[in-house]
């Protein structure tokens, strides 16, 4: 197996939703793949929660830190309802990445999501996926009928 880092484009939406879930992102992602560049839909998974498991840790912290706003920062602020500059003494919120991979590898499983690579549907956690720079990943997640 090779490392190959990769950056593509990340995006989660709701099914029946127009509105992404989250603005697309791009983590830059080193992904275990074969010969032939391709890696297992489980790996992917788990390179995708590791990245953003680490985003929302940095998050946290960003969130510690005490900021001067510029004025265009406090208009906007005002226009959302709320002007955040840090410096909150919130206790950080624990993330354990192997739980977080494991309950996103359960979801895929159970079929509360599907994901798509490059607009091609991944089946199953060990289908070999094949990405290259600038390729598109699509999480989408299914609402569960009422009553049904």
């Amino acid at each position: 197996m090779f490392a190959t880092p990769r950056m593509i484009t990340v995006e989660a939406r709701v099914f029946g939703q127009r509105k992404a879930l989250f603005p697309q992102w791009q983590p830059h992602l080193t992904l275990p793949a074969d010969a032939a560049g391709r890696t297992p839909l489980r790996d992917l998974i788990a390179a995708v929660v590791t990245s953003e498991v680490a985003a929302f840790h940095e998050r946290q912290q960003q969130r510690q830190l005490v900021r001067v706003l510029t004025p265009a920062q406090m208009q906007q602020g005002a226009e959302v309802g709320k002007i955040d500059a840090g410096g909150q003494d919130d206790e950080p919120q624990a993330v354990d990445v192997q739980d977080a991979i494991a309950a996103a590898l359960q979801a895929f499983e159970d079929g509360l999501y599907y994901v798509f690579a490059d607009a091609q549907r991944i089946t199953s956690l060990d289908q070999p996926v094949t990405l290259h720079e600038g390729s598109h990943l699509l999480f989408v997640r299914l609402v569960a009928l009422v009553g049904g």
